[in-house]
């Protein structure tokens, strides 16, 4: 009887939170138990660079955990599996289904100095609290939250440098040529930017850098990237593989554990490899294809994933993978004030990043979603609309655009979603609202992935 069955969830953000919610919303009438590693019920991540760092606005996801029938843990870390039981700092959970969502946790410099990360809310609350002019603020790391911060410092009035070892900001993680891109951003908003600068230690008063080079700091913040937290799965008998690898439908190598959001290392048919996205979208709909999977039905989770940073005055946004690519292509003139660049395998488009152009976006999602060859001297005019670069169409006219389907994010409940005139947003809705200010608006426009079934199909709502 599947009511008899318990689920523990280890890791109480997003990820975790959907999970619980998923299972109630498809019929689950077991035992739930959530436990969490941080005090603090479930919050939203992206706000912590964003509006909490300029704003102070509360990210809390609003869970009601007494609707849901959820034994909520807080403050307890999982450090282990001993055979079906889940042990955590404070106590033992017996499952049935083990679902790991324990998330991801930064990378820390070497060095006896004291180190800032932007991970959690109590990091952002404490970010926020020591922004003043003046004070001489010191970044490592010049990837998504090592911009973000950047923009919300200088904002404040504080003397920001920012050293990137890579020889271009973002270079991790859309590569130098695209990330060279947005230097100029840097010295345009009054930051310091010192690339193919490597920190040697984190020192009391600031950072020794490689070659004897001295940057004196206030405060230093280490954005050097995350690892997936997955160090308690050690010995258990899961496999881990960059994060816990799981297969199409989340499963895991041990029978009766799943994984999702930024911890899992997820089979992709789309892309054809082991992939792990520390993207929000991931943690939203991945649990849909897990509470799917403890129920017995056979979903995939294949989706164009994406992901958006807002910086310096701009609205990046970043759809795909651009790790098997073999070109990069400019959509408009990146020296201008709107442009994207677009990677492609032969000529399937494969990533797009955008600029200013979300319609740009919005569409080459769904064009990397079919997987169909395109046009490139059409894909790269940036008059011509993305989704017309298909080389199909690009043979003849355009088919009519087929009508949204009933659950599409424009006229739906689900569309209504924390949007002004519509319900307030509740624990199932959050994803619909924003605490990402300028995001807001392109957010309620982007396609929702729906699930890949078991045939191998992909397709967006």
């Amino acid at each position: 009887m599947r009511d008899a069955e318990r689920v523990v969830v280890a890791g109480a953000g997003l990820a975790g939170l959907r999970t619980a919610e998923e299972l109630r919303k498809r019929g689950f009438g077991g035992r739930i138990t959530l436990a969490g590693a941080e005090t603090r019920p479930p919050y939203d991540r992206p706000p912590l660079s964003k509006k909490v760092l300029t704003e102070g606005v509360d990210p809390s996801l609003h869970a009601d955990f007494g609707a849901l029938e959820v034994d909520f843990r807080p403050g307890e870390a999982a450090t282990g599996i001993d055979g079906g039981v889940l042990v955590t700092e404070r106590g033992r959970y017996p499952f049935d289904h083990l679902v790991a969502a324990t998330g991801a946790e930064p990378v820390a410099l070497p060095g006896p100095g004291r180190q800032r990360f932007l991970r959690t809310y109590d990091d952002a609350l404490a970010l926020r609290g020591l922004m003043r002019p003046g004070l001489r603020l010191a970044i490592a790391g010049a990837g998504w939250i090592g911009a973000e911060l950047a923009t919300a410092a200088a904002r404040y009035g504080c003397q920001v440098t920012v050293v990137e070892a890579a020889p271009a900001p973002l270079a991790a993680a859309v590569g130098a040529v695209a990330g060279a891109r947005t230097a100029a951003w840097y010295a345009a908003a009054g930051v310091e930017l010192r690339t193919e600068t490597a920190v040697a230690s984190v020192e009391p008063g600031g950072l020794a850098l490689d070659g004897g080079h001295w940057l004196a700091a206030d405060e230093i913040v280490t954005a050097v990237g995350v690892r997936p937290a997955v160090g308690w799965l050690a010995g258990s008998g899961v496999r881990l593989d960059n994060g816990v690898a799981v297969d199409q439908g989340l499963r895991a190598s041990l029978p009766g554990v799943y994984a999702v959001g930024d911890c899992a290392a997820f089979e992709s048919r789309l892309f054809g490899r082991r992939l792990r996205f520390e993207h929000w979208d991931v943690a939203l709909h991945a649990p849909e294809v897990a509470a799917a999977s403890i129920l017995g039905a056979d979903e995939a989770f294949d989706p164009v994933p994406y992901f958006w940073s807002e910086q310096f005055g701009r609205m990046l946004q970043y759809a795909g993978y651009h790790g098997a690519a073999d070109r990069l292509a400019w959509r408009g003139d990146p020296a201008a004030e709107k442009w994207a660049a677009c990677w492609l395998s032969g000529d399937r488009l494969v990533a797009i990043m955008t600029v200013d152009r979300p319609r740009d976006l919005l569409q080459g999602r769904r064009v990397i979603a079919s997987g169909d060859p395109v046009d490139v001297t059409r894909l790269t005019d940036p008059a011509i609309p993305v989704r017309d670069a298909l080389a199909a169409l690009s043979r003849g006219p355009r088919r009519p655009t087929a009508s949204r389907s009933r659950d599409s994010t424009a006229g739906s409940e689900a569309g209504k979603r924390g949007v002004p005139g519509g319900r307030p947003p509740g624990p199932t809705q959050v994803w619909q609202g924003s605490w990402c200010g300028t995001f807001e608006w392109w957010h309620r426009l982007t396609p929702r992935p729906t699930l890949s079934s078991a045939n191998g199909c992909h397709s967006l709502r």
